[in-house]
């Protein structure tokens, strides 16, 4: 029995189609919505299999190839603004479904996306509009559970335009972007942006690290970057950087490490290793803040709860 019967296109009838009405439907020739769409479902038939049917392993393999191989995925994407609701809602699954796509340990997309990665910035540069930044969120935060794009955009420039889009006063799209963030604040090199010499990128990203481990909503985040030893010696490094901000922002996380009821013995050992140093410094500690009442009290409170630290009996 054939893969396709003559009602069902095949993988590169389907995108030299999809290829042609998205060229039209960019110059705005004519309306070709409807053929997008039809495109675009049947597409995701291939990808998705149906209710009782499994996708064809070599038909899904075929498919990807005829994206890669035709720039569809780049046009999908670049246009996104372009296709209707339901549309944009088909190229995200689309999108996501062939970035998990396997063969034995390689992830092909993952490969083809390292080697196109102007893909990853138009979906970042989507939160700049407001019909797509949504759908640009949601396949943005699944290439960065991939550890090769999650490096390109963690060490890109564009990196920080996070900054801006957290910041944004469309309160989705600045929560969208946030999640992003913490999806990328999850990989290990997040860590080497906070040694970062560009100040902005440093500092920029100590303050989305302190907002993040404050907000009650990412307990589990927290509980895991105070319990480990490397972070809390990097914020007691970060106290005493050159700039009077990014010491301020350092401090914002390093008072988790201390306030914590729940201390791992390693975290514990470093504060009564270096708790007379540590008292002396928070007593001494940008003394200039005398408006910020609230920094006051915190830093009060750091140093009586470091001073209480007891050994731990034998």
């Amino acid at each position: 029995m054939p893969l396709f019967s003559k009602s069902h296109k095949n993988p590169a009838e389907i995108v030299k189609i999809l290829k042609e009405n998205m060229a039209i439907l960019e110059k705005q020739e004519k309306k070709t919505d409807k053929e997008v769409s039809k495109s675009l479902q049947a597409m995701k038939e291939i990808l998705c299999g149906t209710a009782d049917k499994e996708p064809p392993t070599e038909i899904v393999a075929q498919l990807a190839q005829e994206l890669y191989n035709s720039g569809l995925l780049v046009t999908l994407i670049a246009n996104l603004q372009l296709i209707d609701f339901e549309g944009k809602k088909d190229v995200s699954q689309i999108f996501n479904n062939i970035l998990r796509r396997q063969i034995g340990t390689r992830s092909p997309t993952v490969e083809y996306i390292s080697a196109h990665p102007h893909i990853l910035f138009m979906l970042l540069k989507g939160y700049e509009s407001p019909s797509i930044a949504l759908r640009c969120g949601i396949m943005l935060r699944e290439c960065i559970r991939h550890e090769p794009l999650a490096k390109i955009i963690l060490f890109s420039e564009q990196f920080r335009d996070f900054f801006k889009y957290v910041e944004m006063s469309t309160f989705d799209i600045a929560s969208d972007a946030f999640a992003t963030f913490k999806a990328g604040h999850e990989s290990d090199d997040y860590e080497k942006l906070l040694h970062s010499e560009n100040y902005v990128t440093k500092r920029q990203s100590l303050k989305l690290l302190g907002e993040l481990i404050l907000d009650r909503h990412n307990f589990a985040i927290m509980t895991k970057y105070i319990s480990k030893p490397e972070n809390l010696k990097l914020m007691m490094n970060l106290l005493r950087d050159k700039s009077p901000n990014i010491q301020f922002e350092a401090f914002h996380v390093f008072k988790v490490f201390v306030a914590s009821p729940n201390k791992t013995q390693p975290i514990v050992e470093i504060l009564l290793k270096n708790q007379p140093k540590l008292i002396e410094f928070l007593s001494n500690f940008q003394k200039e803040r005398t408006d910020d009442e609230q920094f006051t009290d915190e830093k009060n409170y750091l140093i009586k709860q470091i001073r209480d630290l007891k050994k731990p009996t034998a």
